[in-house]
């Protein structure tokens, strides 16, 4: 049977990794495609010398990967969006199906992207781009076809994972469970993209416009980061029986969707608030199915290559039987696409963490509580520690029922204008994941 012929633009750790896999597990794979899967040519700048390539040619000009008519499918693993929206945008025009790893690119130029592999006819598969080797793409596109997906929430970003398991096991400043982050590369020199959420953005908008049905709108996520969060937060949330993680949460309602990244309290006896270090989960609830969790690596050069290789599988079996794409992209494209408003942040609805520090002497509270409760905040539950020796200022934590962000904005602003509270007050939101 002839050999689906893969062009390979990228080589470096996924597409390294990629490389290997499919000589490794051809036989492997060969059988699960009905069809043989072979790299007839690489695109790359530079070599890699973890990747032996053998006789298999090289060019250094990417594009001319997308130009070559041997090539049955590019495989896009270069990341950035400038370039790689040109490559793809190159490799659709000529007729060819495309694979890639690359979630900016998708959450970015997405919506653009599937409407022109449509009009041409092939496919523009992304498992891989979001979750690593967890097939969250798949489950959503096909395994959750039947559901009307209520909500998601998932830890999606490992750097910031393994920073808050650090925080919270050995009880470390945030600077210094970063620089190690650093040290053992699952961080970058700049990691803004990861602990500023941009990242888990990006996957959040993908993730989203699959479960309910609407095109990508990176736009419209809000991404709070983790750089605010404190050795003394980890433990009074410990001693409330939470966890702190950062989420991405997609949730539906009447009022639109919600799209949102922060970091988030909670309840420890969670499945997912027991997903520590560099691991990433989801958690999907279906209508029908209830709640689901997919759980596993989230980066690295074999697990994401592993889902490269998946939606490599699928296509050869649309081409072996002469299919475009047996299963469509389900938000981003075609009759099914659906215009929900998203719900304004202000209007969200979430219990609070908040952290302020008092002065130790009466009356503060009640002044705090007031305000709480003219704008409509009942107090769920409160700590306050006794002052250290010499000291006049203590901590204090409160953790409110449900109440809309404009409310609690009203509230902190007010509270923190006390001559009695010092500094900002530290704000965390709280999910139950219940429903």
């Amino acid at each position: 049977m002839k050999a689906v012929r893969i062009g390979l633009c990228g080589l470096g750790t996924v597409g390294g990794g990629t490389f290997r896999l499919l000589a490794s597990n051809a036989d492997l794979i060969a059988g699960r495609a009905d069809t043989p899967i072979e790299v007839v040519r690489v695109g790359a700048r530079r070599d890699n010398p973890d990747c032996p390539l053998g006789g298999v040619p090289v060019s250094r000009d990417i594009f001319e990967v997308a130009r070559d008519p041997e090539v049955d499918i590019l495989v896009e693993l270069i990341g950035g969006t400038d370039t790689a929206r040109e490559l793809v945008e190159a490799a659709i025009d000529n007729g060819k199906h495309v694979v890639t790893a690359n979630k900016a690119l998708i959450a970015e130029h997405g919506n653009a992207l599937f409407a022109r592999a449509a009009r041409r006819g092939v496919s523009l598969r992304f498992e891989a781009a979001v979750a690593g080797g967890i097939p969250i793409i798949k489950a959503l596109r096909e395994g959750l076809a039947g559901n009307r997906i209520e909500w998601l929430a998932g830890i999606i970003n490992g750097t910031t994972n393994f920073i808050l398991t650090e925080m919270r096991d050995k009880r470390r400043a945030f600077a210094d469970v970063l620089a190690e982050a650093q040290a053992l590369g699952y961080a970058e020199a700049d990691p803004t993209f990861d602990v500023e959420g941009i990242d888990a953005a990006h996957k959040l908008a993908i993730l989203a416009a699959l479960a309910f049905g609407t095109p990508l709108n990176m736009n419209a996520v809000f991404a709070e980061g983790i750089t605010g969060i404190t050795p003394l937060d980890v433990d009074f949330v410990k001693e409330l029986g939470y966890r702190i993680k950062h989420l991405g949460i997609a949730r539906q309602s009447p009022a639109g969707v919600e799209l949102r990244v922060h970091p988030t309290l909670i309840p420890k006896r969670r499945l997912l608030a027991n997903v520590d270090g560099v691991k990433n989960a989801v958690l999907v609830e279906g209508d029908a199915v209830g709640p689901t969790l997919y759980y596993g690596a989230g980066a690295g050069a074999e697990p994401t290559a592993s889902a490269v290789i998946a939606d490599l599988v699928d296509i050869a079996r649309d081409i072996a039987v002469g299919q475009s794409d047996r299963v469509p992209a389900g938000g981003f494209a075609g009759s099914a696409v659906r215009d929900l408003p998203v719900v304004p942040m202000a209007d969200v609805q979430t219990p609070w963490y908040l952290r302020m520090e008092a002065e130790d002497r009466p009356g503060v509270m009640s002044a705090v509580t007031r305000i709480f409760s003219e704008q409509g905040i009942s107090i769920e539950g409160l700590i306050q520690k006794a002052p250290s020796a010499g000291e006049a200022r203590v901590p204090v934590v409160v953790l409110t029922n449900t109440a809309a962000q404009s409310q609690v904005d009203e509230a902190v602003l007010q509270i923190e204008a006390l001559p009695t509270i010092y500094g900002s007050i530290t704000r965390i939101r709280v999910e139950t994941l219940d429903g």
